[in-house]
């Protein structure tokens, strides 16, 4: 059996899903390959010959040895659901995902894992692409108290172009608009995704509990810049606010993506608004980030911004146009560029 899943970029919300905010996002292009079938014994052993490892435990002891262990929590999160496995599976996994650098390699993995249980369990169940994004969520974030929030798994897993809600409960819609090519670029500069992650979630979640024992009434759905701030320091304030811009920014580039005729070089712009926040408020772009978004908009790209929890990681650039181009100018200045577009969600190319 073969299962592919597409990475992901965020288009708008960034570091914001796991706040309950919405975010915007498109499966793209750049896929994980799963080839799995069973074995006569109760192993599984899972080959990473991108990563020149070779992973093998049994069915019959799923405890955790590493943080992150998502071969064994997504086994144990699909037993959880009513799945059982008389036999273990042999899979090798490939992946054409800049790995570590903020496209969902990880979640890509997770949801053909699950995708693959899915199908090979002894009683497979009919479960929806949405289903197995929230399955991945469980074995992927909530399993490892990990701080990451829903759009990753979901976006994977359902493929497209995404407006996701996170609260009260999930919701996706897909919006259909026509975009033209992306050139994602990888900085090849080491992150730590969960550091990050915590330092810009946690933070921000201390502002929130100081201002509504303030103001009762905050919403942070609602509440716009019209609050006072006087009790919180420069530095909150600062945060409190790139996030009101962030949440705002996206409900502009909303509007812009479900117009009949989308304006690519405003839609490119608003891009550029999303990384200027991200670089100068929640301080999570690099030096050589920004400087592969100045080269990709010298060669004519309409936007860009870095994608994913940063501090390295990718950028991407809008390229309706001079996607070659672009694309040479981010790798004249060290980057690794990949021309993409949008692509469907997990699925099954053979049985």
């Amino acid at each position: 059996m073969e299962i592919s899943t597409p990475g992901r970029i965020c288009l708008f919300g960034e570091h914001q899903d796991y706040l309950g905010l919405p975010v915007i996002s498109m499966a793209i292009s750049l896929r994980v390959s799963l080839y799995g079938k069973k074995r006569r014994d109760r192993k599984i052993v899972i080959h990473k010959p991108d990563l020149r490892e070779t992973e093998t435990f049994s069915l019959d002891n799923l405890e955790y040895t590493h943080n992150r262990d998502y071969f064994k929590s997504g086994i144990i999160i699909c037993q959880r659901e009513g799945l059982s496995f008389a036999n273990g599976f042999e899979c090798t996994i490939k992946s054409q995902i800049p790995a570590q650098a903020g496209t969902s390699s990880s979640s890509a993995i997770v949801v053909s894992w699950i995708n693959f249980l899915a199908q090979s369990a002894d009683i497979p169940p009919k479960w929806s692409k949405e289903k197995m994004g929230e399955l991945a969520y469980l074995a992927e974030s909530v399993e490892f108290r990990e701080s990451g929030g829903i759009m990753d798994q979901y976006t994977t897993a359902f493929g497209g172009l995404l407006y996701i809600k996170p609260e009260p409960s999930a919701s996706l819609q897909k919006i259909d608009t026509k975009l033209g090519n992306f050139v994602l670029g990888d900085s090849c500069e080491p992150k730590n995704t969960l550091y990050i992650l915590k330092k810009c979630k946690y933070s921000r979640l201390k502002i929130f509990d100081k201002i509504l024992s303030y103001i009762p009434s905050f919403n942070l759905h609602t509440t716009g810049f019209e609050i006072p701030l006087s009790y919180l320091n420069d530095q909150e304030q600062n945060l409190f606010n790139a996030t009101i811009k962030n949440r705002d920014l996206l409900e502009k580039g909303l509007i812009e993506l479900r117009k009949e005729k989308i304006d690519h070089r405003h839609f490119g712009e608003l891009l550029n608004q999303g990384h200027q926040i991200l670089r100068d408020k929640l301080k999570i772009s690099t030096n050589k980030i920004d400087s592969m978004l100045s080269a990709a908009l010298d060669a004519g790209a309409y936007g860009g911004k870095i994608n994913g929890s940063g501090g390295g990681g990718c950028m991407f650039a809008y390229t309706p146009k001079n996607s070659e181009a672009v694309a040479s100018a981010i790798e004249s200045v060290g980057g690794r560029a990949y021309i993409i577009g949008k692509d469907e969600g997990t699925k099954i190319l053979s049985k």
